[in-house]
């Protein structure tokens, strides 16, 4: 009997230390909490950005993958101004627009950083995801930064690499 009870213990103890990734995305941020009012009258700069992100990327084959976690930081670089997104759009590999986080533009204060984690269990994106960003800043400001950290651990093995976005207007 002790056995038993000794193996159970162990087998709880190996299940209560296990990582479960759910299925939803945790959000971080309370995008609804920064959200900004932007007047026409505003002399604003509006630039959009580019960011290749990888939720896969191809291991010995073209037929098999390696899931990453991509974390996203949007970077306000200006140690005065606050800057304004008022799109972020995550797109697939084909395209597709799998979701936009914000509805209404929001702010970054001054030297502020923002994440956005893409879990490793989620693989919508695939091996071609990015990210657009649409933004403003005051005039004579710097621009924002934004870029992708991919990782993923297992077993004694890590990996991980960097993008940075580029501006495409």
């Amino acid at each position: 009997m002790k056995k038993i009870i000794v193996l159970f213990l162990v087998l709880y103890g190996f299940y209560s230390c296990e990582n479960h990734i759910g299925d939803e995305e945790f959000e971080k941020i309370n995008w609804k909490a920064r959200q900004a009012t932007i007047h026409n009258a505003d002399s604003l700069e509006i630039g959009t950005s580019y960011l290749s992100v990888y939720s896969q990327i191809y291991s010995y084959s073209q037929h098999k993958t390696y899931n990453l976690t991509a974390m996203v930081s949007l970077r306000n670089t200006s140690v005065t101004d606050s800057i304004y997104l008022y799109n972020v759009d995550y797109y697939d590999t084909h395209g597709t627009l799998l979701k936009s986080y914000i509805k209404n533009p929001v702010f970054l204060a001054p030297m502020e950083t923002l994440d956005i984690v893409i879990n490793e269990a989620d693989i919508t994106g695939g091996t071609g995801s990015n990210f657009i960003f649409h933004w403003k800043t005051p005039k004579n400001c710097s621009e924002p930064i934004f870029e992708g950290v991919m990782t993923s651990t297992a077993g004694q093995q890590g990996l991980s690499f960097i993008t940075q976005a580029k501006r495409i207007r």
